[in-house]
């Protein structure tokens, strides 16, 4: 599928009127199709000064793997809420749940000129700081490092300097995301993770956004 400008726009028309969600773009591919799936968009809205992240899931049939397409224009703030109810609507299903289907994020590939996909089933998310004695790798807004012990690190040395650190008990490391940060700067800190850090662990940390 292809797409101008590096943008990929769904165009969606409802009593006339088009909606587009702009996604965000980056030049790893982590998935590169998925089978049997429906769509679900959440929107970029504006009412006054306040962004709102505008859900449409008419078209999410329970069964089928589930695209999410989310502007990346939204704060991670609005979006975060609105995932995690589909989430739910998902993993409470019981009637025509399917336990294979999974959930993923939808972007622009910008070497292939196509669509990409993340996976994030297995993802659970809480709109609150970690507790104490969880080990926290912090994802700021603006930044292209994280913090780690209030230590500016590369995300492709969190393992390396985790596992450096002699600990008389090994916390959990749990990640915490900056809520002010747009969806797309979140998703490619996303995409270097998958790609840098959390296929080598053997689960992946519930994600604080805060």
């Amino acid at each position: 599928m292809k797409y101008f400008t590096l943008i990929i726009a769904f165009l969606l028309f409802s009593c006339g009127k088009k909606e587009d969600v702009l996604l965000p773009k980056s030049n790893v591919t982590i998935v590169k199709d998925v089978q049997d799936h429906s769509p679900v968009y959440i929107f970029f809205k504006t009412e006054g000064k306040d962004t709102i992240a505008d859900l449409n899931r008419k078209s999410a049939i329970i069964s089928t793997n589930w695209i999410l397409n989310i502007d990346k224009r939204l704060p991670l703030k609005s979006v975060i809420p609105q995932v995690m109810k589909m989430q739910d609507k998902k993993r409470n299903e019981k009637m025509h749940q399917n336990e294979e289907s999974e959930n993923y994020y939808s972007y622009a590939d910008s070497i292939g000129k196509n669509l990409a996909f993340l996976p994030f089933t297995k993802v659970f998310y809480k709109m609150e700081r970690p507790s104490k004695g969880s080990f926290v790798v912090y994802f700021k807004k603006g930044k292209q490092q994280v913090f780690m012990m209030n230590k500016e690190i590369k995300i492709t040395e969190i393992l390396k300097q985790f596992y450096s650190i002699k600990f008389e008990r090994v916390p959990d490391l749990v990640f915490l995301f900056d809520k002010n940060m747009s969806y797309e700067e979140y998703l490619q800190y996303k995409i270097l993770l998958q790609k840098e850090v959390t296929y080598n662990l053997d689960k992946l940390p519930v994600e604080y956004i805060f």
